[in-house]
C-alpha cells in the first residue's frame, strides 16, 4: 500500500426550512445503513465540489445548489487508508426539487429529514461527530478543520474537544420516505471496494513571514538531472498512513528548517490541485507559522540532500520565484490571514488550483 495515498469523498448537508437535515438509507444490506448523501471522488472529477454535485445528481436526480465547505475531516481507520472527507452545505430544496427527487435504486432506498438530535443518533459515531460539528458551529467558522471528527485548529475555538456521541440507533425510529425495497447483499465486499477506490495525495506547508511582511521560501534540489530547482513554501508530503496534517507540518518544519519549537498555527488555505499530466490530485494544507525573527532565521539548518537555500521574499518578489499556482495560493493565504485580523476562530479559504472558489 502506498503510504502517501489517501481516499477522498464529498457529502452534502441538505437542510429543509425547519432546520432538519436530509439523511438517506442505502438500498443494500449494510452495517451502517444511514448516510449523508454523497460519495467517493472519481478521477474525472475536477474537485471534491464536482464530486458532491455529481453524487447528488446520480443518487437523488437533482442538481444541488452548493454553498461553502462545511468541513474537511481527516478520518482514519485501521482497515483502510485515511479519507479526506469534505462536507458541503447546500441550499434547501424547493418544492419542485423535492417533488422531483428520484432515488437511484441500486444505491438508495429512502430518505428522511431529521432534527440534529436524530441525525446524531442515526449516523455511525465517526460520521455523527463530523456532521454534528458542522451543525453546532456557526456557519461563519467554516470550513471546520477536523481530525477523526474532532475539532482542531480554529475549530476548537467553536466546539468542545471531544463531545459525547449519543447512542447509535441507525435506522431505528427514522421516518423514512421513498419506499421500502428489499435489501440485497452489497455489490462487493469492503476490502474489494476499498482496493478499487482511486487515491489522492496530500501535502502540508507552513507560511512564515518576518516583521516586514516578507515570506520565507526554500529552494528545492532537483530530483532529475534535467530538472531545474524551484522555490516553494516550506513543507512536503503527508505520510498518510502514519500522521495527521498538523503532525506532517511540524515534521517538515523540523526536517527542512531545523525548527522544533514553533507551533503550527491556524489553517489558512485548502488547495485542491489537479495536475494535467494524469497524476494524482494533491490536497494542500497551508498553515500559518506566524512571524519569525532574526534568531529564528539564524537557526535555520537546511537538509543538504533536499534543499539548496532559503530566502525572504516580498510578495511581489515571490511572484517571480514561485509557480503561478504557488503564487496564487500564497496570495490567497496572506489575504486570509489579513482578513482574519488575528482572529483565531476564522476558517481557511477554499482553493482550486490556487484560485478561490
Amino acid at each position: 500500500m502506498d503510504g502517501r495515498g489517501l481516499l477522498a469523498a464529498a457529502g452534502v448537508l441538505i437542510p429543509d426550512g425547519e432546520g432538519r437535515i436530509m439523511l438517506v438509507r442505502v438500498s443494500y444490506e449494510a452495517k451502517h445503513p444511514i448516510e449523508i448523501p454523497g460519495g467517493g471522488w472519481e478521477p474525472p472529477d475536477a474537485s471534491p465540489r464536482v464530486t458532491a454535485v455529481r453524487e447528488i445528481e446520480e443518487e437523488l436526480g437533482i442538481t444541488p445548489r452548493l454553498g461553502p465547505i462545511a468541513c474537511l475531516d481527516w478520518a482514519r481507520d485501521w482497515s483502510r487508508p485515511p479519507i479526506a472527507a469534505f462536507l458541503y452545505w447546500a441550499e434547501p430544496l424547493t418544492p419542485a426539487e423535492l417533488a422531483g427527487l428520484r432515488l437511484e435504486a441500486e444505491e438508495l432506498s429512502s430518505y428522511a429529514f431529521l432534527t440534529p438530535e436524530q441525525v446524531a443518533s442515526a449516523l455511525p459515531p465517526r460520521l455523527s461527530r463530523r456532521v454534528t460539528a458542522c451543525l453546532r458551529a456557526p456557519r461563519s467558522a467554516g470550513p471546520l478543520e477536523l481530525e477523526d471528527g474532532r475539532p482542531v485548529g480554529h475549530s476548537a475555538e467553536h466546539l468542545p474537544a471531544d463531545p459525547p456521541v449519543p447512542p447509535y440507533t441507525a435506522a431505528e425510529g427514522v421516518p423514512l420516505t421513498g419506499g421500502d425495497r428489499p435489501a440485497p447483499p452489497p455489490p462487493m465486499d469492503r476490502e474489494t471496494y476499498i482496493a478499487s477506490r482511486p487515491r489522492i495525495r496530500a501535502k502540508a506547508r507552513t507560511l512564515y513571514t518576518d516583521r516586514a511582511g516578507r515570506v520565507l521560501l526554500v529552494r528545492l534540489r532537483p530530483l532529475l538531472p534535467d530538472e531545474p530547482p524551484y522555490w516553494t513554501v516550506p513543507g512536503g508530503s503527508i505520510e498518510a498512513d502514519r500522521e495527521l496534517p498538523r503532525e506532517a507540518a511540524a515534521r517538515e518544519t523540523l526536517e527542512e528548517l531545523g525548527w522544533s519549537h514553533r507551533p503550527t498555527g491556524r489553517l489558512l488555505a485548502l488547495d485542491w490541485t489537479a495536475p494535467g499530466d494524469g497524476s494524482r490530485p494533491v490536497l494542500v494544507y497551508l498553515f500559518d507559522g506566524g512571524e519569525v525573527g532574526p534568531a529564528d532565521l539564524a537557526a535555520i539548518r537546511l537538509p543538504a540532500d533536499e534543499l539548496l537555500e532559503w530566502r525572504m521574499f516580498t510578495p511581489d518578489e515571490a511572484r517571480e520565484a514561485l509557480s503561478p499556482q504557488g503564487h496564487r495560493r500564497l496570495t490567497a493565504a496572506l489575504a486570509a490571514r489579513d482578513a482574519a485580523g488575528g482572529t483565531a476562530g476564522a476558517g481557511p479559504v477554499e482553493l482550486h488550483d490556487g484560485f478561490p472558489v
